[in-house]
């Protein structure tokens, strides 16, 4: 796919609902993650002469209130004002302007995206769980440090520890990327796209949706699903 040339579109931001089942037609059971896109519109665009692309800005989840500086901003882009802003590129032969919302079928079925959040904050943790060391004996001669971390350094030649040490600290609440996750069903009624797999963060979480850069092909998924149905008593 490097080498292919791929149209540059603008991504989404969306709502994390949570995770669910789909059942195709064939009875194939598909875990997938509901985003629903509430609110996104494009706030700005931004004409540029020096590069190939242009830029907008998208925006969602309106704001009930917003402080003085904020009102400021999204009165000179003569927009509402949002909560979650993110800039994309696109091609400058791309129609978009200031206003236009975006909605579930700005993707296809079958097509693959790249999704990016934050993932689950987990506090501080210690080395078991941040990094599945696997703490002292359980006995014999180990007095109330089972979960330790040990030893973190040497003696007095370095008479240090090294930058990047694994220890105990905040574990979760960093920005992941999750690429090629598969778009499984699309509900244009319900703005919802539902999205083949795990995706980063809590239900609640707003997360960002781009046309994936490694994956620009289109696989073909069963278009219809039903819902489970209990088993009869002739099929026990």
């Amino acid at each position: 796919c490097r080498n292919q040339v791929i149209d540059m579109r603008t991504g989404i931001i969306a709502k994390k609902i949570g995770m669910s089942n789909l059942y195709t037609q064939s009875g194939t059971n598909i875990p997938v993650t509901v985003l629903h896109i509430d609110q996104c519109q494009i706030v700005e665009r931004v004409d540029t002469t020096d590069t190939s692309a242009d830029k907008v800005l998208v925006g969602a989840c309106k704001l009930k209130k917003a402080n003085k500086a904020q009102k400021g901003f999204f009165e000179k882009k003569k927009s509402e004002a949002f909560k979650y802003l993110r800039e994309f590129p696109i091609d400058k032969d791309t129609e978009l302007k200031s206003g236009d919302q975006l909605n579930a079928s700005h993707f296809k079925e079958g097509q693959f995206i790249d999704v990016s959040g934050f993932t689950k904050g987990k506090g501080f943790a210690g080395v078991m769980k941040r990094h599945n060391f696997s703490g002292l004996r359980a006995s014999h001669g180990v007095s109330v440090s089972h979960r330790s971390a040990g030893s973190t350094g040497q003696c007095q030649d370095p008479g240090k520890v090294f930058k990047g040490k694994k220890m105990a600290g905040q574990y979760g609440d960093v920005h992941k990327t999750l690429q090629n996750l598969q778009v499984v069903k699309i509900d244009d009624a319900k703005n919802i796209i539902c999205v083949k797999g795990a995706t980063p963060g809590a239900r609640g979480t707003w997360l960002v949706i781009e046309d994936s850069i490694k994956r620009n092909d289109i696989k073909e998924v069963e278009s219809t699903s039903v819902q489970a149905e209990k088993p009869s008593k002739q099929d026990k």
